[in-house]
């Protein structure tokens, strides 16, 4: 008997089915369907590409966090055997279901919080790309995930990239963990010229295809402030044994410095498919078709140090991580904030430090934050920072009288 073809597929749930993240994960259950099966997806808004990869999919549940989007997906899926479901509430609950092996949260913002717990709590083994929920909550989710032993892989890059070089090194002390950083779109642009940029230049990352949110995260470098924060938990170092580089080619994904001075590094194209399949099959690896890093065209890898007085969000993100408590929750919630408003040309690309770094002095902190604390902590940020930016958009628009 052929034990391997006999083998249960693992289920799999995606919390944000329909973001960058969540349509590369379902690629890979395409190209592996011996092994992997979609057994729920979820989305926020993007109805119309949800019905698509149900249709294609065959999941078991579709969830539509909007819930005025629930009939028009009901009424699509009427013909086949899938439960519908709407609403928040419904996302945090379908991740308990008992089928499901593994849940990818791909969710944006802090919105992946109370999901990704519930999912914890019912042992589900999570496969982490919402970097909030480890930045907002990162010790609660540690104790969580030890209490109910419940791996937590992640599937960011550049911490499946620390996650790889540490395969094989268990009880060697970590001396340093190096992130890599891009750098992005304004990597040589003076603060000057970044008084200045758009929105449209934002959304242009030099090497990565990411969602709207995350790729002005990455221009800011926020982004790699929150991975900081993020390596921290998942990878039990202190703040000052992180560090960040800038390389880029986005070739490296990121090292590991042992305490004997060797480094390894994790490279590879910049397709993020690789580090979802390594979540998913860990420990193994399995064969893919993903395009191979060719070295004859990699003649030039160069690396440089962060500037974190035209990335001010970098330093504000190491802050918020050296005061801990609740800070990090704060940074998150203010973060989310000016983002949605950059985007809809409500403040400028540098107004958005300003506003987080007065969110910081203005927010109450708390030391050892519970749950409620966090949730209570969101809501206070948020409405600072939407305040401020609510002033700061009264300064720079002409006055119509």
């Amino acid at each position: 008997m052929n034990i391997e073809k006999n083998k249960k597929k693992k289920q799999i749930a995606i919390l944000g089915s329909t973001g960058s993240i969540g349509t590369q994960a379902l690629q890979v259950i395409e190209e592996h369907p011996d092994l992997y099966e979609a057994y729920a997806l979820t989305a926020n808004n993007r109805v119309e590409l949800l019905i698509a990869q149900a249709r294609k999919f065959q999941p078991e549940v579709v969830v539509i966090a909007n819930e005025e989007k629930y009939s028009e997906l009901k009424e699509a899926l009427s013909d086949l055997p899938i439960k519908v479901y709407a609403g928040t509430d419904a996302i945090c609950q379908i991740v308990e279901a008992g089928p499901i092996d593994m849940v990818l949260t791909a969710m944006v913002g802090y919105a992946g919080l109370k999901p990704t717990i519930n999912a914890i709590r019912a042992k589900k083994a999570i496969a982490l790309a919402n970097k909030e929920t480890l930045v907002v909550a990162g010790e609660l989710i540690n104790q969580l995930a030890q209490q109910y032993r419940t791996p937590i892989l992640p599937v960011d890059s550049e911490h499946s990239a620390v996650f790889q070089c540490l395969a094989g090194e268990v009880g060697n002390p970590i001396e340093k963990v190096i992130l890599t950083a891009s750098g992005g779109p304004f990597r040589t642009c003076t603060l000057e010229q970044l008084k200045s940029v758009t929105k449209a230049q934002a959304l242009k990352h030099p090497n990565w295809e990411m969602g709207a949110k995350i790729t002005i995260d990455s221009a800011s470098m926020m982004n790699k402030g929150f991975e900081v924060i993020e390596a921290k938990w998942l990878f039990g170092v202190q703040p000052s044994q992180i560090e960040v580089v800038v390389h880029p080619q986005s070739v490296i994904h990121s090292m590991v410095q042992f305490e004997d001075g060797a480094v390894k590094a994790q490279l590879g194209m910049p397709d993020m498919r690789l580090p979802i399949q390594y979540a998913f099959s860990y420990p193994d690896r399995i064969s893919s078709s993903f395009e191979r890093l060719d070295f004859a065209k990699c003649t030039n890898l160069t690396f440089e140090q962060p500037d974190t007085k035209r990335f001010r969000n970098l330093a504000l993100a190491y802050e918020a991580m050296y005061r801990g408590g609740n800070m990090p929750c704060i940074v998150n919630a203010a973060n989310e904030v000016v983002v949605a408003s950059f985007l809809k040309d409500g403040i400028s690309f540098l107004g958005m430090s300003d506003v987080i770094e007065k969110t910081m002095e203005r927010a109450m902190f708390i030391a050892n934050p519970t749950y409620d604390d966090y949730v209570a902590t969101d809501a206070e940020a948020r409405r600072i920072a939407s305040e401020l930016v609510c002033r700061q958009s009264l300064c720079v628009k002409p006055s119509n009288s």
